[in-house]
């Protein structure tokens, strides 16, 4: 299981740093095929949306993740954390998010997020 933990760790930073940085083939490489997102704003959207979102550089900076709780039940995991940024104009931001990770042949690949601010 530490392996596994070790890997999220690390996918979970992965996922941040695509976020801001607006790293599209990174997260082309770490979202399921039937991955969906749960937006701040309500919305819910595939990974062909998803992926068209991110594209689009981000106004935040300074995104980091604190507060992550990692629970692997089997072959999925859910993760929990607390996100800070600083906003355009200079405010602190944060927000809550939560992914859902399913291992398919032997890789973690995210398969959902819901994000709140």
């Amino acid at each position: 299981m530490s392996q596994d933990i070790e890997q999220l760790t690390a996918l979970n930073r992965d996922y941040i740093d695509s976020v801001q940085n607006s790293d599209v083939k990174r997260f082309d490489q770490i979202l399921a095929q039937d991955f969906y997102c749960s937006n701040p704003d309500k919305t819910l959207i595939d990974r062909a949306a998803f992926l068209k979102q991110t594209a689009v550089p981000v106004t935040i900076r300074n995104l980091r993740a604190e507060d992550v709780k990692i629970r692997i039940l089997g072959d999925f995991a859910i993760i929990h954390a607390a996100t800070r940024y600083t906003t355009a104009d200079g405010q602190e931001g944060r927000g809550r998010y939560t992914d859902c990770w399913a291992k398919q042949n032997g890789k973690w690949l995210a398969v959902s997020a819901h994000v709140s601010r």
